[in-house]
């Protein structure tokens, strides 16, 4: 099922390290050219785009585009206690940790009436999206909305696919959620249309344009975002999940495969890789992990991720080269499984998970941290989804007059070196007379 990749006794450069275990590029390049078409359809179309493509894509048709206050209020009081119970812990530890994400007001003095201050303001309107295609994900309700709101978001909204099964409403357990953190624009509009929707606005809906879209999904939501990139903020394109695990003969093999397959079950493009330093090992948890896909509920799926091309188990000479494939491959979940984590080492990925008690379902829940993560090497240059994806850095100046005459020569000497002589003349005039 997983293939076998030996890179043992070569000396491989960081792009052939990379190249060893190739994402599925071909999907996301399709997907993008999709995902383009779907955003500019909404952007001319708008509710009448986003009821077409519920026809086609969700097999929904006549529903509630804004889901009215009713249903939330019918989720919350018919959601599951022990659900609800879970859901309260996760945003009650989101919450305190985000908290630790916003930075505080810096003040620096450069000089006697020079001063200059950084502070962080947050945007005022978040679009938030949740998936609810081959899985639900009411986490993901808590992970996106409760940053936004300790970074001071007034207005969030949050949208997810309209479901079949529930007469194309929200899956309750997602309006739930949202009903539990007072989140009450919500709407039934999913896949890349929502992206568009968040983007350009849809007037007929009451729906406004946001000024930051966040939240996982597939390829062809990561690559809506891309799309309208520029228009709007946007977190990282969080898109098809994938899990590297860095492993020695210490490690248990049956844990190592259960985390694999965990993350193969969201999607046929899930990447599960194992990278070990143990022959033995690597043949253990290659049993193990066939042994535990075909028991699984999503077999079918989870055999179709293992078995695809951007899922493996590669063999390496030691914890170095597996190191260096790590940070090339830069994943968006790292596991480490190791006698000796040295985790300062593993640069590159957007969450590390270090020792066998910390697998990525604790992430994925209840950890503290966020599971809305770069993806697709993204994690080389991007950061997961906090509070800070909220929040925008801007200085506020503040000169007196003995502060400014201390620069105004060196200003002068710029200006003139620049040909901009009117920039010069603006700070002389503030001393002639």
């Amino acid at each position: 099922m997983l293939r076998t990749i030996d890179l043992r006794g070569r000396a491989l450069s960081t792009d052939e390290l990379l190249a060893a275990v190739p994402r599925a590029s071909a999907a996301r390049d399709e997907a993008l050219v999709t995902a383009a078409r779907i955003v500019s359809d909404v952007a001319v179309g708008g509710e009448a785009a986003l009821r077409d493509q519920a026809s086609r894509f969700d097999g929904v048709h006549g529903h509630d585009l804004r889901v009215p206050q009713a249903h939330l209020d019918e989720a919350l009081a018919e959601l599951d206690p022990d659900v609800r119970t879970a859901l309260e812990e996760a945003i009650r530890r989101v919450r305190i940790a985000s908290a630790a994400q916003v930075p505080p007001a810096v003040v620096t003095e450069l000089g006697s009436g020079a001063r200059v201050e950084q502070r962080w303001r947050p945007v005022r309107r978040v679009g938030v999206y949740v998936p609810g295609g081959k899985a639900v994900y009411p986490s993901s309700v808590v992970m996106n909305v409760v940053p936004a709101q300790v970074a001071g978001v007034t207005e969030v909204a949050l949208a997810s696919p309209p479901q079949r099964e529930f007469g194309g409403r929200v899956h309750p357990v997602i309006l739930a959620a949202a009903r539990l953190l007072d989140v009450t624009e919500v709407y039934a509009m999913g896949g890349a249309g929502a992206i568009g929707a968040y983007a350009h606005g849809v007037a007929s809906l009451g729906l406004h344009r946001v000024d930051v879209i966040s939240g996982p999904g597939n390829n062809f939501v990561a690559l809506a975002k891309r799309v309208v990139a520029g228009m709007v903020g946007t977190d990282s394109e969080a898109g098809a999940t994938e899990i590297l695990i860095v492993a020695d003969d210490s490690a248990d093999p049956d844990w190592v495969a259960a985390d694999l397959v965990s993350q193969a079950e969201h999607d046929e493009q899930a990447a599960a890789v194992l990278v070990t330093d143990s022959a033995e090992l690597a043949a253990s948890v290659a049993d193990r992990v066939a042994d535990r896909a075909a028991r699984t509920l999503h077999a079918t799926r989870v055999g179709e991720a293992l078995a695809g091309v951007q899922s493996a188990i590669v063999l390496v000479d030691d914890i170095a080269v597996a190191t260096a494939f790590s940070n090339a491959y830069a994943p968006e979940h790292l596991e480490l499984h190791l006698a000796d984590p040295r985790v300062d080492d593993f640069v590159n990925a957007g969450a590390v998970f270090v020792g066998p008690h910390s697998p990525v379902s604790l992430g994925d829940y209840l950890a503290g941290s966020n599971h809305v993560l770069p993806t697709g090497g993204q994690a080389r240059y991007a950061a997961g989804l906090s509070a800070s994806t909220f929040l925008r850095p801007q200085q506020v100046i503040a000169y007196d007059r003995e502060g400014l005459q201390d620069v105004r020569d060196a200003i002068v000497s710029l200006a003139t070196a620049e040909v901009l002589p009117a920039h010069g003349e603006a700070v002389l005039a503030r001393f002639e007379g």
